[in-house]
């Protein structure tokens, strides 16, 4: 009997090396493949760091020549006298913040409650239909927002721009709320507001402040539309209504025929323009780990 199952004890221990060989093969190809894409997930990474390392570089070198004659007075300088070369950015950085702060001022209201009636009021045949309208006016072009905005303020066109970028984060943030977190609210007796007051925004701050973000990156760097209606005046106007400029219309209007030294000074407005983003974002990103350090603080 013994002599009669040595072959098919030989043939199981067959099998079992060859199951290992076969593990141990499948276990090296994926520890392969996890190190491609290991690399592969990095380099993307590293090329946006590399191309965002190669513009700012690119920048303060063809911007050198104005930061060298005007040295850090070029940021509260209102001269720009193209015939006579002296440049200052004091007028178009007013320009580009107090549009976006007009924009953001009328646009984060507007999105907040857009976003809690489609998450919270809406009936839900409405839901999609309303969603889908206002992400609509993204693909709006910026170039048609300018003329039908003609005769109005800069920031009120920014504000109708960036509201469904918004809106829409917002919403999207809304509905992750776990439903089991509304429902115990509404059982206490909690209205709507507070709801949305002491729940969905205390859940969602790091989505609504990451959305107003990016309707502020949207703002600051807008072009055409407001080069359509700002009236790209080289000029302070105590009237919001008063013409002006920003420093994404000076660099539209002004690029194409600039000499040297002008050209200088229109890359250090990007420059510039490029430094407040950096600015305004950090900030956002510091009053987030504030908050979360405060959260923490208290429990």
């Amino acid at each position: 009997m013994a002599i009669l199952e040595n072959p098919n004890l030989s043939q199981h221990a067959d099998l079992e090396s060859v199951s290992a060989a076969a593990r141990l093969s499948v276990a090296k190809r994926q520890r392969l493949q996890d190190v491609f894409f290991h690399a592969l997930t990095l380099g993307f990474s590293l090329l946006v760091l590399v191309a965002l390392m190669g513009i700012l570089i690119s920048l303060v070198i063809n911007a050198w020549p104005a930061l060298q004659k005007f040295g850090i007075g070029f940021i509260w300088r209102v001269e720009w006298d193209i015939i006579n070369q002296e440049f200052g950015a004091a007028i178009a950085i007013f320009g580009t913040v107090v549009s976006a702060s007009i924009a953001l001022v009328i646009a984060v209201p507007l999105s907040f409650g857009i976003a809690v009636f489609l998450t919270e009021t809406c009936p839900v045949s409405l839901r999609r239909p309303l969603g889908t309208a206002i992400e609509l006016l993204a693909a709006v072009p910026s170039i048609i927002y300018g003329m039908f905005g003609l005769f109005l303020a800069a920031g009120i066109v920014l504000a109708f721009m960036i509201l469904p970028f918004i809106a829409a984060v917002m919403r999207d943030v809304f509905e992750i709320v776990p439903p089991v977190l509304r429902e115990s609210a509404y059982g206490i007796g909690c209205t709507t507001w507070e709801v949305v007051r002491n729940i969905v925004l205390p859940y969602t701050q790091k989505g609504v402040i990451g959305g107003v973000m990016l309707g502020l990156g949207r703002a600051l760097g807008e072009t055409m539309a407001v080069t359509f209606v700002i009236g790209n005046s080289q000029r302070l106007g105590a009237s919001l209504f008063s013409p002006g400029t920003s420093i994404a219309s000076t660099l539209a209007n002004e690029f194409g025929e600039a000499d040297d030294f002008h050209l200088s000074t229109l890359f250090a407005l990007g420059f510039l323009l490029f430094v407040i983003t950096f600015v305004v974002l950090s900030l956002a990103k510091w009053m987030m780990l504030r908050t979360e350090k405060s959260k923490g603080a208290k429990t």
